[in-house]
């Protein structure tokens, strides 16, 4: 029997989270090997959201098919599905600094693989489809590790912040990276984001090796031994704080999450723009992502309340901008979609890992990533045929609607195991409506 922290050992929690106080927005920058990963980061995340528009519009151009464009999804995400669980067990065995060294490496040479491919006019689709499965088995490992490695920089103090900022720094290149690949693929090809996308990757590896190690916070790794996997789904299976964030993540991440599919479509189908345009839909779509992460890294509290509510908000939203006439409003939709959908993420992404156990952080952590990247498989390809056969339009708001959905049927899951029940009532004047423990209820009867 295992000795370490699983189902029988832990505690009843409610489904609730929340941590109190009000940090500033940068405060995590001050440490200094936060402040290393975090500048690697950003040159690296601006070469892969330049390489992530460049593969989609390339797999466009080179099939004419947005189902194709769903399949380079899939394939990146479809290790993620079969070996997450995996790959969160070995971020919990090794020291995650090295393996971080080898995770980026090794996506700087996939990455120099498409360029030395495209440049040279020897791309075929399969090429793409086989560089994304690989991209996707390295990603196994580096989202764990990666993930995880943020505590161990800044402590459980810093973590929401630290987290918070990480989204904003890959929204931030964002807003740069499918703008620049949109005027790259107009003017001088591919081939060449592909290949400044393979360099970045020297940025995070540069900021790792001048780490101080002594100030990383120890966290005692899991040893070698049978039923580790096991054990991180006995531990999540017991905790509703933890189980259901990461159920509710894993619909948005399925069916709500894919903007390749939709704004590609959009651009081509619906109206009739280039690829520059495109970029520049991406980049709207990044503004709002990188305004919402901003505002979490502020937020000193994290609520499972206020991450039924933005799922729910994020689907009405891409409701709305499936069924919008015009350009100029799906383009302005786009923001607070961004905006929303990063709350989401964010919210989920810090009540987990701040309810989980450091020992059990990399299992619980590649779930987490397993669930939200690693439906893309199911949901890419599916949506991706919804778009091809019904329309952009039908297809976008498909996504939306499973979001929306599950966002009110797991709020009343929640409601549900936290025994609280809907009340009607007034607050200073105004109408309120709530959700309040039911023992409170009997009390004021």
């Amino acid at each position: 029997m295992s000795t370490g922290p699983g189902a029988d050992s832990a505690p009843v929690h409610k489904p609730t989270l929340k941590t109190r106080g009000r940090g500033e927005t940068f405060s995590s920058l001050r440490i200094r090997n936060y402040r290393l990963f975090f500048t690697g980061a950003i040159v690296s995340n601006t070469g892969t959201w330049m390489a992530r528009i460049t593969q989609d519009w390339l797999v466009l151009s080179l099939t004419g098919s947005a189902a194709a464009v769903g399949i380079t999804t899939a394939l990146q995400f479809l290790p993620m599905l079969l070996f997450g669980l995996y790959g969160g067990v070995i971020a919990d065995r090794y020291p995650k600094r090295r393996l971080l060294l080898v995770s980026q490496a090794a996506l700087g040479l996939c990455g120099l693989t498409l360029a030395v491919l495209t440049l040279s006019g020897s791309i075929q689709v399969w090429h793409v489809y086989l560089v994304a499965f690989l991209l996707g088995m390295v990603t196994v490992v580096d989202n764990p590790a990666r993930q995880s490695f943020v505590s161990e920089m800044v402590g459980p103090g810093q973590l929401r912040n630290a987290v918070s900022l990480n989204s904003a720094n890959f929204q931030s290149a964002r807003l740069v990276g499918p703008a620049v690949a949109g005027l790259m693929i107009a003017s001088i090809g591919s081939g060449w984001a592909f290949l400044i996308n393979g360099l970045s990757f020297l940025a995070p590896i540069v900021g790792l090796l001048l780490m101080r190690t002594g100030e990383l916070h120890k966290v005692e790794r899991a040893p070698r031994g049978k039923g580790q996997l096991r054990e991180g789904l006995r531990y999540v299976a017991g905790r509703p704080d933890l189980i259901w964030p990461i159920v509710l993540v894993g619909f948005i991440g399925t069916f709500g999450f894919n903007f390749p599919i939709w704004l590609t479509a959009f651009s081509e189908e619906v109206f009739h723009v280039g690829a520059g345009t495109y970029g520049f839909l991406n980049t709207l779509m990044a503004a709002g992502s990188l305004a919402g992460a901003l505002l979490a890294a502020r937020r000193g509290s994290t609520r499972l309340r206020m991450l039924v509510v933005a799922a729910g908000v994020f689907g009405a939203l891409e409701i709305a901008a499936a069924l919008s006439p015009a350009f100029w409003l799906f383009a302005l939709l786009l923001v607070p979609i961004g905006a929303i959908g990063l709350t989401v993420n964010i919210s989920a992404n810090s009540a987990v890992q701040m309810a989980t156990d450091p020992a059990m952080r990399g299992r619980v952590m590649s779930l987490y990533m397993m669930v939200f990247a690693g439906g893309t498989p199911i949901g890419a390809p599916l949506l991706g045929w919804v778009t091809d056969t019904y329309g952009a339009r039908v297809g976008f708001a498909t996504g939306g609607l499973v979001s929306l959905t599950a966002a009110a049927v797991i709020g009343l899951v929640l409601a549900r195991v936290g025994r609280l029940k809907l009340a009607l009532g007034w607050h200073h004047g105004h109408p309120q409506v709530r959700f309040v423990p039911r023992e409170r209820l009997a009390t004021a009867a």
